[in-house]
């Protein structure tokens, strides 16, 4: 499964820096989320794929008697993607009010005017 999940944050990564270079705003903004998901990836991996029991203590004991996963990893993951959604709703809007002004979201046709 970890192989699996690494090529798929590899292919991620590749979208990614592919539609960073090119000249469209609204590709740019992609390239971002497809960053912002591979490096979640990468973040929920490193916090290694096992199966154990939820990092739940039971009422009336004080620590988990089985092991338990990590909890850190998922914890920082939500955190990003709840941070990431609202810059990209925000990018979405900066470039929304861009394209009202300029009339297009195309780097070359920005330099042509």
């Amino acid at each position: 499964m970890e192989i699996i999940l690494a090529i798929v944050i590899g292919v991620l990564y590749a979208a990614g820096v592919y539609l960073l270079l090119r000249r469209s705003i609204v590709k740019l903004i992609l390239g971002l989320i497809f960053f912002s998901h591979a490096t979640n990836l990468l973040v929920f991996l490193a916090g290694s794929l096992s199966k154990v029991s939820p990092p739940f203590v039971q009422e009336g004991q004080e620590v988990a008697q089985a092991s338990v996963a990590d909890p850190l990893p998922q914890a920082l993951v939500l955190t990003s993607l709840v941070i990431g959604f609202g810059i990209t709703a925000f990018a979405l809007v900066l470039i929304y009010r861009f394209y009202q002004s300029s009339g297009t979201v195309d780097f070359d046709q920005l330099k042509e005017d």
